[in-house]
């Protein structure tokens, strides 16, 4: 069987192994499978990198009357992301809701976040519009039950909250594929590239599918259940929340637009839909900015962060609706995907990071860090890297990101996006100061509370999560590459530009 079949069948089986399974053997199933699924991404990235990609047809039979699996440079570019993440966020949790941490609670934390994951791994290996709504609810049911793993009234209304902004985004991407399928009877995405005919039905679908994701995604103004969601969810979950599973509607968005609906998006609708995705996108970055720096608490100021930082990823769409577009699409393209896996791991190693200090002082309250990068330097140190990159600063991954970001909105003469990035940019920098300046606030010696002791493999994670968002910012040229294996419907209907 392919390898990229076993990606989303390992963490299902172990999911299952976990459900009757409590404590130790739980935490044993989920590594060895977190070490499988590792193991087999750096294989599918280098399959992508040597043969391109690769179409899989489940059960030998082809579309349409069969399931396909498309890979492409994208798809194992976001397996491999999910991987390294997940496995550190497993790793992390396996001492964070370990035995030795008795004010933590599991739950069914192993069980969920394995469906999830093989949920994730489905929708960037999906090829078809149906069976992508199948995995990525999947993906939301497994996330909204970890969001209530504390069991607070808080946790309660936020999950609530969640699933209700989740259902409707969900309704509405099923009412788009309805109308869809009744109109031209496949499901397949290259199947659909090309064949849907204009109209007001096609119109219809593609306004309904798009809706339902980027409310699945959280743009503003339809962000209101994620500051809630993120931030009262345990901090393993709010990791893989922020940095993963809201990434999944996003990957399935760019999949919508630039291959199923490629026609429809190049007309003047279409145009008029990127601008105003783009305009919506600036809107996040400043206000989401704003908010986290009017944040007291650590976490509900990463989570507002997540809101300001997820709109560098719909400029894209404004970026690639002008005139001429061809001259800047890629580097619109790459810079926009490569701001996903920086903001991916940074904000992965933020909330990681944030966990650690709740777990040592018993609160995210701000004022509650004085002097503690004295007293957790590694995780201080490692979180401030990746607010580094959260703001765009070399040499981290952050900084090629929104350098591209701005190199195709100057070159688009669209110099008011680079105003935003700009202005963007330093509003990340004021809060993630912001949170800094906490943390060197000294404490009189007999004022200082006691911490508790933080479990070194979780100050590993949060320390691997910050070297990565360097590494990556020097080994762009790879990331790059690999963007260009195998997604030629994405670059071709990126570099057609308008008619």
């Amino acid at each position: 069987m392919n390898a990229a079949v076993w990606t989303f069948i390992i963490p299902f089986f172990a999911a299952m192994v976990c459900i009757p399974c409590r404590g130790r053997t739980a935490i044993l199933s989920a590594g060895t499978a977190a070490a499988a699924i590792m193991v087999l991404s750096i294989r599918l990235v280098f399959l992508v990198w040597n043969q391109g990609g690769d179409h899989i047809r489940l059960g030998g039979w082809a579309a349409p009357l069969g399931i396909g699996l498309h890979l492409d440079g994208l798809g194992a570019l976001f397996i491999f992301l999910t991987a390294i993440v997940g496995t550190l966020v497993t790793l992390y949790a396996a001492c964070f809701f370990g035995p030795g941490n008795q004010q933590q609670d599991a739950g069914y934390f192993w069980t969920l976040w394995l469906v999830l994951w093989a949920g994730l791994n489905g929708v960037f290996l999906c090829s078809d519009i149906f069976n992508a709504y199948v995995l990525l609810e999947i993906t939301t049911l497994a996330a909204v039950g970890m969001t209530i793993l504390p069991g607070t009234r808080a946790s309660l209304l936020a999950g609530l909250r969640y699933l209700l902004a989740a259902m409707f985004g969900a309704l509405l991407y099923l009412l788009g594929v309805s109308l869809l399928y009744a109109q031209v009877g496949v499901l397949d995405f290259s199947m659909l590239a090309g064949q849907i005919p204009p109209g007001t039905a096609s119109g219809t679908a593609f306004g309904f599918m798009v809706f339902g994701l980027i409310l699945k995604s959280a743009l503003l103004p339809f962000h209101f259940w994620l500051p809630p969601a993120h931030s009262n969810a345990p901090a393993p979950v709010s990791a893989i929340l922020s940095a993963l599973v809201v990434k999944a509607s996003f990957f399935l968005l760019l999949r919508i637009w630039f291959v199923v609906f490629s026609g429809l998006t190049q007309g003047q609708a279409g145009r008029a839909a990127g601008i105003f995705l783009g305009v919506l996108g600036g809107a996040a970055i400043l206000w989401g900015s704003l908010q986290a720096i009017r944040q007291i608490r650590l976490k509900p100021l990463i989570a507002y962060s997540t809101v300001g930082q997820l709109g560098y990823l719909f400029l894209l769409f404004a970026l690639v609706s002008s005139p001429d577009s061809e001259k800047w699409s890629f580097m619109a393209w790459t810079g926009t995907v490569f701001h996903a896996v920086s903001h991916c791991l940074a904000k992965a190693g933020l909330f990681l990071g944030a966990g650690c200090f709740v777990l040592a002082m018993g609160t995210d309250d701000l004022k509650a860090m004085r002097n503690i990068a004295g007293r957790l330097p590694v995780v201080t140190f490692s979180l401030g890297v990746a607010g580094v990159s959260l703001m765009g600063l070399p040499p981290s991954a952050g900084f090629v990101a929104k350098w591209m970001l701005l190199r195709a909105s100057l070159a688009a003469g669209q110099w008011w996006w680079a105003v935003i990035i700009i202005l963007g940019g330093l509003l990340t920098a004021a809060y993630v100061f912001k949170i800094l300046s906490y943390t060197f606030v000294s404490h009189d010696q007999e004022d200082a509370p006691a911490l508790r002791a933080v479990p070194l493999p979780m100050t590993v994670s949060v320390l691997c999560l910050g070297i990565l968002c360097v590494l990556f910012g020097f080994r762009a040229e790879e990331v790059v590459t690999l963007l260009g294996q195998g997604t030629e419907p994405f670059l071709s209907a990126i570099a057609k530009g308008v008619p």
